[in-house]
């Protein structure tokens, strides 16, 4: 369907990570969805993520909110399970105004409906990306202090590009992480953010983009990858 409308599908995946108390979000692109290597990773993720919205709301319903994971599992529909589902059916049980009004009273660290997800490192889920053939890139660098100190690691894992162009980067920062880029040889990627309709923040797809050499870079750069990996 896409290429009779002349559009490319690029496939893409955003995986959370936890460094200490921060966290670093690793984006894959041009990453054979079909691997099985990968897919079991990701029935991994899926099912932590699952089993901890399910927390969620025992917590959420022991404090007297009185939502069902039930409903939990229909906003999301076949999405993967998340907080801003579970604040969505917060808001829609009235006890909260909105999205974050509910993320802050009750779905933040230290809020009685905030559970530990599954724990997986930044070059955990480079290497994932990698085994799939996909090009790992730095998401957001701007969000948080880790992303920087683990540069060099990440680079070691296989890291090839950054992401300087985001919805929450000023002009400044997105042309320091674009020289970041460029010290070290990496790809330079943008993207909106964008999640959609009714999450936390609303931001339009297509708010930020970047030039076409970005998506013939991360093609040239997958190729390059499963060469050398002899996928």
């Amino acid at each position: 369907m896409a290429e009779d409308a002349g559009v490319e599908v690029v496939p893409g995946i955003e995986i959370n990570t936890d460094v200490g108390a921060d966290e670093l979000h690793i984006l894959g692109y041009y990453f054979d969805y079909r691997s099985e290597v990968f897919r079991e990773h990701i029935r991994i993720l899926r099912s932590g993520r699952y089993e901890r919205g399910k927390r969620m709301v025992e917590q959420l319903n022991a404090v007297g909110v009185g939502i069902t994971f039930e409903r939990v599992k229909e906003i999301a529909d076949d999405a993967s399970i998340g907080r801003p589902h579970v604040a969505r059916a917060i808001v829609e049980a009235g006890y909260a105004g909105n999205i974050n009004g509910a993320f802050g009273k009750f779905l933040v660290r230290g809020m009685p409906g905030y559970v530990e997800r599954y724990k997986l490192s930044p070059v955990e889920a480079v290497e994932i990306v990698l085994q799939a053939g996909g090009v790992p890139v730095l998401a957001h660098p701007g969000h948080g202090k880790a992303a920087e100190p683990m540069l060099p690691d990440l680079i070691k894992a296989g890291l090839r590009g950054i992401e300087a162009y985001h919805t929450d980067h000023t002009s400044a920062k997105a042309r320091w992480f674009v020289r970041v880029a460029e010290k070290h040889g990496l790809i330079v990627t943008g993207g909106s953010d964008s999640h959609g309709p009714g999450m936390v923040k609303e931001v339009p797809i297509g708010g930020v983009t970047v030039g076409a050499s970005a998506v013939d870079r991360l093609r040239a750069a997958s190729e390059e990858i499963r060469r050398e990996r002899r996928l």
